[in-house]
């Protein structure tokens, strides 16, 4: 049996469970994940602790783990900490981005704005947000804001796909605005733009129940 480590196992989950391949409610049993991989057991346990300080897997009591399913008022819950925690993390993100960090930041939203393929986008949109936070040095924040991404990916993937191509240009005037006040180092503006953002979100899903079935 190949000695495959512990961050390898939980790369190829979290790909799986970010990517869409293991959704909320599925199971993560130990030993199908250690013959998938050809590891022992210990280096999944380990991953599966790791993933689960991520938010992106739970134990359940004499049932093992799994992808958590999260109900429509957690989630709604959980995007009012997001409107909450982010603009405080971009604030403090703000003073540190450089001249380079914002034109890497222009050069990902021009390929969110040339890109019409959901996966890619969920991809290109979190490098755009966790950018703009990259320079916050509080590492709980840090911690926390990246946890609340990762508990609620499958819901904004379920977001993106209800709205479409048509509703695209929406997500792309608010990330422009975030840019602009990220640009002009503007503590307000960024705050404000970016909490709306958020908040667009959570009452979209809010009026899609079907989502959390």
């Amino acid at each position: 049996m190949t000695d495959v480590s512990s961050s390898r196992v939980a790369a190829y989950l979290r790909e799986a469970i970010l990517g869409g391949d293991l959704l909320p409610g599925d199971r993560l049993r130990q030993e199908e994940v250690a013959a998938r991989l050809g590891a022992s057991r210990l280096p999944v346990r380990e991953a599966l602790r790791m993933l689960e300080a991520e938010g992106l897997t739970e134990h359940e009591p004499h049932k093992g783990a799994r992808v958590p399913r999260l109900t429509q008022h957690e989630v709604d819950v959980i995007y009012r900490m997001r409107e909450r925690l982010e603009p405080l993390a971009l604030v403090e993100s703000l003073p540190q981005l450089t001249a380079l960090d914002h034109e890497r930041l222009e050069e990902v939203q021009q390929r969110i704005e040339d890109n019409d393929d959901l996966e890619k986008f969920l991809d290109l949109d979190r490098e755009f947000h966790m950018l703009t936070y990259s320079g916050c040095s509080i590492e709980p924040l840090n911690q926390n804001v990246t946890r609340l991404w990762n508990s609620t990916q499958h819901y904004r993937r379920a977001y993106v796909a209800l709205g479409g191509h048509g509703r695209m240009w929406v997500v792309n005037a608010e990330h422009r605005l975030i840019l602009d006040a990220v640009v002009r180092r503007d503590p307000s503006d960024a705050e404000r733009y970016l909490e709306g953002h958020i908040r667009r979100t959570r009452n979209a899903l809010a009026r899609h129940p079907e989502v959390f079935d």
